[in-house]
């Protein structure tokens, strides 16, 4: 069963809540880090995307990264834009996003769960971005951005949610990308942390290197099952109200002229000129020369639920075999652009001649998340993007 860990929150003063929450540090890179913190010397980026802080160019795996990012967290504790809460404490999130919301509890999840497979994976992690994530949270003693974990709707907590939500928020903001971020304080958590005692599973939505890192922290450090260093941050949602986007590909360069892979893709599958977004499970949309294509993807013959995914039935019958794309998770050729960034960023991409080649896919479902994950198998490379995002930098987990 599941363990839900109130914890005493480093968190914005109200006033400044809007300077200090920024998006999280793997939806942009150094480059637009850089850009969206100009001028704001107390935007949390300075803490999750240091390297903003050293000359351009620097790797963002700099040792000196590392130390920045520590030194930007305690200089925004010690400062009048933060508060540390006295007691241990639980929190409700609502994201509103183009008039659709979603509301979760916002606390900390147990280490020993996520080794337990209490809380449970569906996709696989890259040693690097562990090794990063897990330097962060060493360095800076803090787990310093929440994942987002799904579970099974539950009337006791939707009871309780919807309490909490009826009181006077603790923040009440819009970002700059119009996503309305509510966060309401939950004194009172003894009926929270027993609701959850009965949630069977956690599933991991968006944040899977995070969750890595942070058992990896507490492995590194020694830490106890009791001990701070062994929960991490997660916001919990309700699966009914969280959405998943496609995750689209591109590749840069085609085995031959554009001409003679829209023949060999006519050949195999019978393309016809189609909409931008795939219509329907099994079908997905291809952008070459100006013009979009649709494709049926025929059925996999392999077993197990994983092989049935758009996205692997995508790699088994257009990337191996018609790209030479063995490994989309290491392969420089192909590359992935979050659904949040619409069809219109995939044409430009075309366009400029920065790619050959893009794919809008249609969206893994919740159900197939869940299905994979229950069976303990691991969905391909960016099979899911979540929106509405976690704002970070407003509930920080120190140990």
């Amino acid at each position: 069963m599941a363990t839900l860990h109130p914890f005493k929150a480093l968190r914005p003063n109200p006033d400044h809540v809007r300077d200090v929450a920024c998006v999280p540090y793997d939806v942009i890179d150094s480059d637009e880090a850089r850009q969206l913190a100009e001028g704001n010397p107390h935007s949390f980026l300075h803490v999750i995307r240091p390297e903003i802080d050293l000359p351009v160019g620097t790797s963002e795996y700099d040792d000196r990264v590392y130390e920045i990012g520590a030194a930007n967290l305690k200089a925004l504790a010690d400062s009048s834009y933060y508060v540390t809460e006295r007691a241990p404490g639980l929190y409700v999130y609502r994201l509103v996003m183009d008039g659709r919301s979603q509301t979760g509890i916002f606390g900390c999840v147990s280490v020993a769960d996520y080794d337990n497979d209490v809380i449970l994976k569906h996709e696989k992690t890259r040693p690097s971005k562990e090794d990063d994530r897990t330097k962060h949270i060493v360095t800076q003693r803090a787990h310093a951005e929440p994942v987002m974990l799904t579970f099974r709707d539950a009337d006791d907590v939707a009871a309780i949610v919807q309490r909490a939500s009826d009181g006077e928020p603790l923040y009440d903001f819009e970002a700059p990308d119009s996503v309305r971020h509510t966060i309401w304080k939950v004194d009172e958590t003894s009926e929270l942390v027993d609701a959850f005692a009965s949630v069977e599973r956690l599933y991991v939505a968006d944040g899977h290197h995070r969750c890595k890192a942070a058992s990896r922290a507490a492995h590194e450090l020694g830490g106890r099952p009791s001990d701070e260093v062994s929960f991490f941050p997660a916001v919990l949602f309700p699966m009914s109200e969280v959405a998943i986007l496609p995750y689209n590909r591109i590749i840069y360069a085609l085995p031959g002229s554009t001409d003679s892979f829209k023949q060999e893709l006519t050949k195999r599958f019978g393309v016809v000129a189609g909409p931008a977004t795939p219509d329907q499970p099994g079908r997905v949309s291809v952008y070459l020369s100006g013009e979009w294509l649709l494709l049926d993807l025929p059925e996999s013959a392999m077993p197990g639920e994983v092989a049935s995914l758009d996205v692997a039935r995508l790699a088994e019958f257009v990337l191996e075999p018609m790209l030479g794309i063995g490994d989309p998770r290491t392969d420089p050729n192909i590359d992935f652009v979050g659904g949040i960034r619409g069809t219109g960023e995939l044409e430009r991409l075309v366009d400029s001649g920065k790619a050959a080649l893009a794919i809008s896919m249609y969206p893994t479902s919740v159900e197939e998340l869940v299905t994979v994950s229950d069976a303990g198998m691991l969905m391909p490379p960016k099979s899911t993007w979540f929106e509405p995002k976690l704002r970070s930098g407003m509930l920080v987990h120190r140990f």
